[in-house]
């Protein structure tokens, strides 16, 4: 109906001026029409004086009194339709100096309902800090041991692991602005965009709410920093920001922006291209900070300490994927989707990069001498417990690692590769499982040469049987036994079970065969003879006994599984040859010369891979 007034006051005002040129009458219609014409005239300089009685005042109209805020948006409202009929009709040149009267007090009245708007936006903010959002943790700040130790660390043990990170968090919306006010911001944005001062809204609104969501991250402690500074920053301070980082763009993203892009439905919802608009440009800048951090830990050095919390990062961003595309899903967040699609690749590229460089480390991890007494080396529980944390990334790393060939060209270790490969379908494969047993193999390949560096060829053995022995349990005890396989399991069962065999040939056989019967049976032999050549042989064996007990109490087995059996193996071979030996003898050997009883030999063995030296020196038969 509204529409049909104006076109009549219109068609009103142009019939009267062509009647008033030609001296025609006027019909009592037009005259009516007229009139209420002229009663609204009347009315604006009414209106005038409202708005501007208004505007000297310096106090924000809605903190006052919202009622008297709605009236001035109501008396705002009438002179911009008022405005509209005027700029309809052929003016004279008064007429046209009132129209740019009431244009001049829309126009001051649009700057001061720009005002009001923002300071709406400011002063009704809620920073909602519910309890599963704070920071404020010790263990943020603290030093991860887990995270930073190196290969030759001798505090590693079995504790590394990620962080507990929710990775399937809800969208919960929550009111970023007071909802008392956002119909009275409602009101305001739909009169101004009404009267063609819609880029003024929005430019207020999205300086606001970027205001507001640089707070947000400062609530969730994400510092502003440049990739210089990134890039400096030492791995101690840096892991701390990229666990904040890690639980901050969650919560940012499904909880902030969720609620950023329903609080600019609730505001432009009648207008969904203003309400996109202002939505991507309030929150561009505050995501790209998180962006420019994780592309800043992307490009820089492929380090294997990071590799754990780059995963974090990794999966994080993969899994707010949906989400960001979600809020980001027409032209106006094209730009923003694809940036978080590019940097999602660059840190899955770093992954890839950074897993590499840590298979290169460990192939290159060199000692310029043998570890002490032979136990499980840093290097393999670094490697072992890392790899085992790596299985809670198993998706993610399948994705990262797929199609690389970026596998060692030593023929060495391609050996070992093949051997582990040569009862697997590779095609049947995961790039984490084929990748792993390159590890794997890598690290079997650097043990041997660390072996290399004992003097003793038997502690040697013991090194390399502890080592593979440590390795396959960790695989069977672990969800590395789906990765790798029980075939890989027995390969390795096999291979400590050899150097468990080696080590007694190296270091039993040649005490055993002191105890063989050779000079004993000839038949030319005196019995003065053989007497002495078994005294010497006795001591020969004692001798010989006496050296191993001193030196191999020193030397370590972990496994105490493994320490056991090796101990009854040892048993079962060495003091049964004793045994046999004494007894076959028993007539022609003196009680004297008999210095250790088969039952003490017995007990003394016991105290073999403790790893911590003893000696027989002094020690007698009681």
């Amino acid at each position: 109906m509204e529409t049909i007034e104006e076109e009549k006051i219109v068609d009103a005002a142009r019939v009267i001026l062509r009647a008033l040129d030609s001296n025609k009458e006027i019909s009592d219609e037009t005259m009516k029409i007229l009139a209420d014409l002229g009663a609204r005239l009347t009315s604006m300089g009414k209106i005038i004086e409202k708005i501007v009685a208004w505007e000297g005042e310096e106090s924000m109209i809605w903190d006052c009194d919202p009622e008297e805020a709605k009236e001035y948006l109501k008396t705002v409202d009438e002179a911009r339709r008022l405005g509209e009929r005027l700029e309809g009709l052929s003016l004279s040149k008064e007429e046209n100096e009132l129209l740019r009267n009431v244009n001049g007090v829309l126009q001051t009245s649009m700057v001061r309902i720009e005002e009001e708007f923002r300071h709406i936006l400011v002063n009704n903010r809620q920073n909602f800090e519910p309890e599963h959002m704070s920071f404020r943790s010790s263990e943020d700040d603290g030093l991860d041991l887990n995270s930073v130790v190196s290969f030759g660390d001798d505090s590693i043990d079995d504790s590394i692991q990620r962080d507990s990170i929710s990775r399937g968090a809800e969208v919960y919306i929550m009111d970023l602005i007071n909802p008392q006010v956002i119909p009275d911001l409602r009101s305001i944005a739909s009169l101004m965009f009404d009267s063609n001062y819609g880029r003024e809204c929005s430019q207020a609104f999205i300086s606001a709410r970027k205001d507001a969501l640089d707070d947000c991250l400062f609530i969730l402690e994400v510092e502003k920093l440049s990739i210089e500074d990134v890039l400096k920053m030492e791995w101690v301070a840096l892991n701390s920001r990229i666990r904040r980082w890690t639980k901050a763009i969650r919560i940012f993203v499904r909880v902030y922006l969720s609620s950023e892009k329903f609080l600019c439905e609730q505001i432009f919802g009648q207008n969904e291209s203003v309400s996109s608009i202002c939505f991507c440009e309030s929150s561009k800048a505050s995501i790209l900070q998180l962006l420019n951090f994780a592309e800043a830990i992307a490009i820089g050095p492929h380090q294997p300490e990071k590799l754990l919390r780059i995963l974090d990062m990794y999966e994080a961003l993969a899994d707010l994927m949906p989400d960001i595309e979600g809020l980001y899903s027409d032209e106006n967040g094209s730009y923003i989707k694809t940036e978080c699609e590019d940097v999602l690749k660059r840190v899955g590229d770093c992954v890839k990069a950074t897993f590499i460089e840590f298979e290169n480390a460990v192939g290159s991890n060199t000692s310029n001498s043998a570890f002490p007494g032979g136990g499980n080396h840093h290097l393999t529980r670094y490697v072992m417990n890392y790899i085992k944390t790596l299985t809670d990334y198993g998706d993610s790393l399948n994705v990262c690692l797929k199609d690389d060939q970026s596998f060692s060209s030593s023929p060495d270790i391609n050996q070992w590769i093949d051997d582990d490969d040569s009862s697997n379908e590779k095609s049947s494969s995961s790039p984490m499982a084929v990748h792993f047993r390159s590890l794997m193999s890598i690290l079997e390949c650097n043990l041997e040469e660390k072996s290399k560096l004992y003097r003793d060829d038997a502690l040697g053995y013991i090194f390399m049987m502890n080592n593979i022995n440590y390795m396959a349990e960790k695989v069977k005890n672990s969800e590395l036994r789906n990765v790798l396989g029980d075939d890989w399991i027995r390969k390795r069962n096999w291979k400590f079970q050899q150097y468990a065999m080696s080590y007694e040939r190296a270091t039993w056989s040649s005490i055993l065969n002191i105890l063989k019967e050779d000079g004993l049976s000839n038949s030319g032999s005196s019995s003065s003879t053989s007497r002495t050549l078994l005294r010497e042989k006795l001591q020969a064996f004692y001798t010989a006994f006496e050296e191993i007990y001193k030196s191999q109490t020193g030397w370590s087995i972990p496994n105490i599984q493994l320490r056991d059996d090796l101990r009854i193996s040892i048993s079962l071979k060495a003091i049964q040859a004793y045994r046999t030996f004494i007894g076959r003898h028993a007539n022609n050997i003196s009680e004297r010369y008999i210095k250790y009883a088969a039952d003490d030999l017995e007990n003394y063995i016991l105290d073999l891979f403790e790893g911590t030296p003893k000696s027989l020196h002094g020690f007698l038969r009681k």
